[in-house]
């Protein structure tokens, strides 16, 4: 049985991404930690746990950071909705979070488990920074993080260079990549090249008629949108379910390098980006291995047997 944590700021693509893992018969998720991103920190808990509900599961969730580590919270409310799945009216309140502060719960969970788990990064990296800060020493105990965030190779979605979960808290971000972690980064130039479904894809995707196939298509309402006429795509994108996809299926990865990642913490202009060194001009050890291809085909069965599964 493969352990997985994994980490969120629940909103439409996050949601299917824990779906997915639910959906493996030999992964057990030991928890899901929520942290403030794309939704305040208390919408993100209550999405996770209503997923959690939707999917029969008993995993704990616990709430993380409410905001940054030194900036203002810069929410994704435009593009996922103001309750983060795309506002179809979800009874989304009222659940309660398993007890415990979620960077804690962490530095605790990996401690249990050194060697063991996979942990999967979906949002903003302030509850894994603030794990870092306590115990630096899970940083070498995690077996492998597959890290949603970034940009390999490419433009940004939020600014021209930057990528949401990093642009939100690059403070953090920066601790992460410089903490020796096992990361593995997943950039949002990957999803918007192999993760986007067109509206025939994902219709025939919602006909497969189970609960959470109509939930995991029906969230992505205003993701839709942004994704028609701000990125540009020809249908909306999915950068979560592909990094939980390669956490799951390493190969389905085509193309990933070795590269030393620096964040860029002090430009007003390049806020969050990512700093690839593909050339290896630094002369700095590789700290990352960036994913640049994956499998477009494959990432889409998966999703359909995900989607599949009877998981109510």
């Amino acid at each position: 049985m493969r352990l997985f944590v994994i980490d969120t700021d629940t909103a439409s693509d996050d949601a299917v991404a824990l779906v997915m893992a639910f959906a493996q018969p030999d992964v057990r998720v030991v928890a899901i930690m929520t942290v403030a991103g794309n939704v305040p920190l208390e919408q993100a808990t209550q999405n996770a746990l209503y997923t959690v509900e939707l999917c029969g599961q008993s995993t704990p969730v616990y709430a993380g950071a409410e905001r940054p580590l030194l900036r203002p919270l810069f929410t994704a409310l435009h593009i996922h909705g103001q309750d983060g799945l795309g506002d179809i009216g979800l009874p989304l309140s009222g659940r309660k979070p398993s007890d415990g502060f979620a960077p804690n719960r962490l530095v605790e969970i990996i401690n249990d488990y050194p060697g063991e788990l996979t942990l999967v990064t979906l949002g903003p990296l302030t509850n894994l920074a603030l794990a870092l800060l306590r115990d630096a020493s899970i940083a070498q105990k995690v077996k492998q993080c597959v890290l949603m965030g970034g940009i390999g190779s490419g433009w940004g979605n939020i600014t021209p260079v930057a990528e949401y979960n990093i642009y939100v808290d690059p403070e953090a971000a920066r601790i992460v990549f410089a903490s020796g972690l096992p990361i593995t980064m997943v950039g949002w130039d990957v999803s918007r090249t192999y993760a986007y479904l067109t509206d025939e894809e994902s219709q025939a995707l919602r006909q497969i008629g189970t609960p959470v196939a109509h939930f995991c298509i029906d969230i992505q309402k205003t993701l839709l949108q942004f994704a028609l006429y701000t990125t540009k795509l020809p249908g909306f994108d999915l950068p979560d379910p592909m990094a939980m996809a390669i956490a799951l299926d390493p190969t389905l990865a085509t193309d990933i390098q070795p590269r030393f990642v620096q964040i860029e913490t002090l430009s007003d202009l390049c806020r969050g980006q990512t700093v690839v060194d593909h050339l290896g001009v630094t002369k700095r050890p590789p700290n990352a291995r960036v994913v640049l291809a994956a499998d477009r085909i494959r990432f889409r069965q998966m999703l359909s047997d995900a989607l599949r599964t009877n998981l109510d």
